[in-house]
């Protein structure tokens, strides 16, 4: 269900483009609008690789909510910045393997919420949230998370493609450690963010997704490891997305939009920018 109660005081923007809003579209969404279609029409020519990422990324988000259920024997799930819904949300993934798993979505793209009351007008065991996951402290004081999540119990917390939206100056590790630092052992941190080998061309990138609003850093392989010390990477460890357990025949996506298509691929190409990710524990 969806947190009625929490004041809508944010507009929703048509100025700028939105992560939430862009990224739904390379997966064959179609809540977008011109100014995020614009963006990524005008991003893509430089970075090719970005619909592919996108891609590899949901994908990789079954195999992970598979591992955390079946596997891990998670029984309850936040998942930061989660985006719009689509095919194959964390819920229903979990819900597969787990049908008791509870489930709470983060995010700060007011269109996330309008899109998961349609999605979750009946489901007690799952909620999406209006916060800023930069804010930890206000998401674990939220009374939704109060009401499904259980800190006495491993917990899966997911920032599936939004690292890389954490800049230095919002003191990304803290970010990303809140949680799982102050949550039972054997919970589980799952993570991704595009990362490139050569930090001149992860530049390129900052400096161009930057300027059109959304925060943005690329990073590379050795400094988001830098962020995880301490806890116990769950094999093959943290990777190409790609090379992440790969499952030929787990879901498939929808098909994107024509105007994106000529770019499928293009990782097969060019190694030198991907999303690099996976699943650590907490011993």
């Amino acid at each position: 269900m969806v947190d009625d109660s929490q004041p809508e005081t944010t507009a929703i923007p048509f100025d700028v483009p939105t992560s939430a809003r862009a990224y739904g579209w390379m997966l064959g969404g179609k809540d977008n609008y011109d100014v995020d279609r614009s963006f990524l029409l005008t991003t893509l020519p430089d970075f090719p690789e970005c619909v592919d990422i996108a891609r590899q990324n949901r994908q990789f988000l079954f195999r992970a909510v598979r591992y955390l259920t079946q596997e891990a024997g998670i029984r309850q799930i936040l998942d930061m910045g989660c985006g719009l819904p689509t095919d194959n949300n964390v819920h229903q993934v979990a819900r597969r393997f787990a049908p008791d798993t509870r489930v709470v979505y983060v995010d700060i793209d007011p269109i996330v919420l309008a899109h998961g009351r349609a999605l979750l007008s009946d489901d007690a065991s799952t909620t999406v949230i209006t916060a800023d996951m930069r804010d930890q402290q206000s998401v674990l004081e939220h009374p939704e998370v109060r009401r499904l999540i259980d800190f006495g119990e491993p917990v899966g917390v997911l920032f599936l493609s939004v690292v890389h939206h954490l800049t230095d100056a919002d003191d990304p590790r803290r970010i990303l450690r809140t949680v799982i630092d102050g949550a039972a052992p054997g919970s589980h941190l799952g993570l991704s963010q595009v990362v490139s080998n050569d930090p001149a061309r992860g530049a390129e990138m900052t400096a161009h997704i930057s300027q059109s609003g959304i925060p943005w850093q690329t990073r590379t392989p050795a400094e988001l490891d830098g962020l995880l010390d301490g806890l116990e990477p769950v094999k093959p460890g943290l990777v190409n997305l790609a090379d992440w357990r790969p499952d030929p025949d787990q879901p498939p996506l929808a098909p994107v939009h024509p105007d994106l298509a000529p770019y499928i691929g293009a990782t097969r190409n060019s190694k030198g920018i991907y999303e690099y990710g996976g699943i650590l524990r907490k011993p």
